[in-house]
């Protein structure tokens, strides 16, 4: 039967539809009881796997809360027991790459293993260990998760820029400028490869600024113009 909230059904067709429905359920009404049974059975099993997927998001969401809140421990002495803190930077670290890597390996396919190797790539990177960090950010780009996808690619192209393999990093960008994700938008990305050839190309790096500088948007005429004042002056 074609649903109400179309304009074309016309109240001839639907009158007519449902003296076929009546007729129908009078002559298989042992059917649809059976099947009426069965589409119950359908939507128990429907609402339990909802509640149970819902329960295991949240699950997962405070896990990763928890060690997002070990990384942004302060470090030193204990100043109260609702502040998180460790005596030292390294002992800090130790418990963010345990929490994260824990994380990851519980929860491997999800947003938030996902997230979790994105972190555990960009603190490889922090440490100075960019092999180890092109490896985890490497597995997010392959995760399938455009979003975070795009993120992890802004930053294995500026370790591929610290390796000295500036033309990989530059068309990891490109893909990006290409194909903007909800998270790294096409300005974003163009300043970002903007600042990635600063050095070795200033003016093509200018050509990509100057038209961003007058955008619309404050936060990439911002950034825009920052990138510029960082130009090396002709």
């Amino acid at each position: 039967m074609d649903r109400l909230t179309r304009k074309e059904l016309k109240s001839d067709r639907f009158a007519l539809e449902v003296q076929h429905s009546v007729e129908y359920v009078s002559g298989h009404r042992q059917q649809l009881v059976r099947w009426g049974g069965i589409a119950v059975a359908v939507v128990v099993v429907v609402v339990g796997v909802f509640i149970y997927l819902s329960h295991e998001r949240t699950v997962r969401q405070a896990a990763l809360h928890a060690a997002m809140q070990i990384q942004n421990a302060n470090v030193g002495p204990t100043q109260n027991e609702f502040v998180l803190s460790f005596p030292t930077p390294a002992e800090r670290q130790k418990a963010v790459v345990k929490a994260f890597s824990e994380l990851a390996a519980k929860y491997s396919g999800s947003d938030e293993g996902t997230i979790a190797e994105y972190m555990l790539g960009t603190n490889a990177a922090d440490q100075g260990n960019l092999a180890e960090a092109e490896k985890f950010l490497k597995r997010v780009v392959d995760s399938g998760n455009a979003s975070y996808g795009s993120l992890a690619k802004l930053s294995l192209a500026s370790i591929y820029a610290g390796e000295g393999k500036q033309a990989e990093g530059e068309k990891l960008i490109q893909s990006l400028i290409d194909h903007p994700t909800v998270v790294v938008s096409k300005e974003l990305a163009t300043i970002s490869l903007a600042e990635l050839i600063a050095h070795s190309d200033p003016a093509r790096a200018r050509k990509l600024l100057e038209p961003l500088r007058g955008s619309p948007r404050p936060n990439v005429s911002k950034a825009a113009l920052s990138a510029l004042s960082d130009l090396p002056q002709k």
